[in-house]
């Protein structure tokens, strides 16, 4: 029996690194499907999303004696009501702020290779020339790049057609999902086979189990650090505060690499301000994430994922490639899942043995 589990252990992480594996070769194939997907779907998959997260306090009212419409209701009003407020009071103003960052780039670029500049003729011996285009190039590269996504952002900003599609049909079918989730889950359950089901409805749960409390724990996690950097940055004074602030709070959510990615368009701008600037801003990173360690994580989120970390890091590096900043949010969450699923077939293979 013990080499059965061995053998059987052995097959999943060979299983495991094959379906990766194939996940990178058909990247183009996928990223085709993501973009054509996002465009089409992505309002439901968004309401999907909140109904997710809503569901379960939606259920704790109702088991109090409250009515499922009126719940849904209250629930629903709370949630898009204090959206709304937050959007038409900080929207403007972060529109404004990647306007002028995206106008202000070149000169923030040009600064930072004035001050590299300055290092290596005042500290360090002279570099050579190959290293030192090396260096040109990259920072070439980092402004096109960046320049781009502004671009780009900007571009989705202003196609006013699709936003305000988006914004009047996810309410709506939150609404309808929240309403009939339980109906909707016994239709999906009427389309397993009815020997598959107890199976498939175990599936589902342990997977509600592993990713629930933890991404609602994250996003709640991400909203306060995206608070605190905001608060940080705006007592130091550094430019674009609540642009940068979010960027801390999104890219939070990605395991160990989250807090360094979201601190580093923070400390480059700093850094075109003046080095002094910069160690504030690394300072205040720092202290925002000792909080969220060792404060915020422990009492919101409470439980983790039980994934070693060199799966977590091998999934953010497969999930980097194939989709970028999206990849890497959603790279733990689907590898906790694909875990899940394989855990299920295991097990039920050594029963039918």
């Amino acid at each position: 029996m013990p080499y059965k589990k061995v053998f059987v252990f052995l097959s999943l992480i060979l299983l495991i690194l094959t379906i990766l594996f194939l996940l990178v070769k058909l990247g183009e194939v996928i990223g085709f499907f993501i973009v054509f997907l996002k465009t089409l779907l992505l309002p439901f998959f968004i309401a999907i999303i909140i109904s997710y997260l809503l569901h379960p306090i939606v259920t704790m009212l109702h088991n109090k004696g409250i009515p499922r419409s009126l719940a849904v209701l209250i629930i629903y009003f709370i949630f898009f009501g204090s959206l709304a407020i937050i959007s038409f009071n900080i929207f403007p103003l972060l529109v404004a702020q990647i306007k002028d960052l995206g106008e202000q780039l070149p000169d923030i670029i040009g600064k930072l290779d004035r001050w590299l500049d300055g290092i290596r003729h005042d500290h360090l011996n002279p570099l050579p020339d190959s290293f030192q285009e090396g260096i040109d190039n990259s920072l070439e590269n980092l402004e096109k790049r960046i320049s781009e996504s502004f671009s780009n952002i900007t571009t989705w900003i202003s196609n006013t057609i699709e936003v305000i599609i988006t914004i009047f049909l996810v309410p709506f079918v939150a609404f309808y999902i929240l309403k009939d989730y339980q109906i909707l889950e016994k239709t999906i359950i009427t389309l397993v086979p009815k020997r598959k089901r107890k199976e498939m409805i175990r599936l589902a749960r342990d997977i509600d189990d592993a990713l629930g409390n933890y991404i609602r724990g994250q996003l709640i996690v991400c909203m306060i650090i995206g608070v605190l950097a905001y608060i940080g940055y705006l007592f130091v004074g550094l430019p674009y505060a609540l642009l940068l602030a979010l960027i801390v709070g999104i890219t939070n959510i990605i395991p160990y690499l989250g807090p360094f990615i979201g601190a580093t368009p923070a400390v480059l701008v700093a850094l075109s301000v003046s080095w002094q600037l910069a160690i504030k801003i690394v300072i205040v990173n720092l202290i925002v994430q000792i909080i969220e360690g060792n404060v915020v994580s422990p009492q919101v989120v409470g439980r983790r994922l039980h994934i070693h970390p060199l799966f977590i890091i091998l999934s953010l590096l497969i999930g980097g490639q194939l989709a970028g900043i999206a990849g890497l949010i959603l790279a733990v969450p689907v590898f906790a899942i694909i875990k899940v699923i394989i855990q299920h077939i295991g097990i039920y293979y050594l029963n039918r043995k």
